[in-house]
């Protein structure tokens, strides 16, 4: 009886830790409804900015210019960028002003489509995309599904590795 007892609860635990590591491939109404800022002072919801996109695969950087491990990890995505140039890239900053905001853009000269949440890191749109740090990559196919939810500073060969299968 004993074994059976643990059997049961290694299967239990098993599905449970399995579920919570499994990758979403589309984001939450609630995500696509929420607004950002963008550079020109107007709103636009998250589901437009993933509509310009589609056709190309996209890297979205979640990121903040008060951040050490955004700025660390900048040289990499700078790699990234070199080595992937027909990829879109899409920074959504999690800063608390527009000002810092768009002089952390200019500071290191980051290309791409540049966005601010409105509510920073503890708001709804970080809440929507299970914000838990930053910097946050999230790379979306060419359909608009996502095909890497949750990497890190330390994860760019697996960024890498997953825009080379999407060619």
């Amino acid at each position: 009886m004993k074994k059976l007892t643990a059997l049961v609860a290694l299967v239990f635990i098993f599905i449970s830790c399995s579920n919570k590591t499994k990758e979403k491939t589309s984001f939450s109404t609630e995500a696509l409804k929420e607004t950002l800022l963008t550079r020109e002072g107007n709103q636009v919801s998250f589901e437009s900015i993933l509509k310009a996109n589609e056709g190309k695969t996209t890297v979205i950087e979640v990121w903040a210019s008060w951040c050490g491990d955004c700025i660390k990890a900048m040289p990499k995505l700078k790699e990234l960028q070199a080595k992937h140039p027909e990829v879109n890239y899409v920074f959504i900053s999690m800063d608390k002003t527009e000002i810092a905001w768009q002089n952390g853009i200019i500071k290191h000269d980051l290309k791409g489509s540049h966005f601010m949440a409105n509510d920073q890191m503890k708001g709804k749109f970080a809440g929507a995309i299970d914000l838990d740090w930053i910097p946050r990559y999230i790379v979306i196919d060419k359909t608009g599904k996502i095909a890497l939810y949750r990497a890190i500073e330390t994860d760019f060969d697996l960024i890498d590795k997953t825009i080379t299968e999407l060619k």
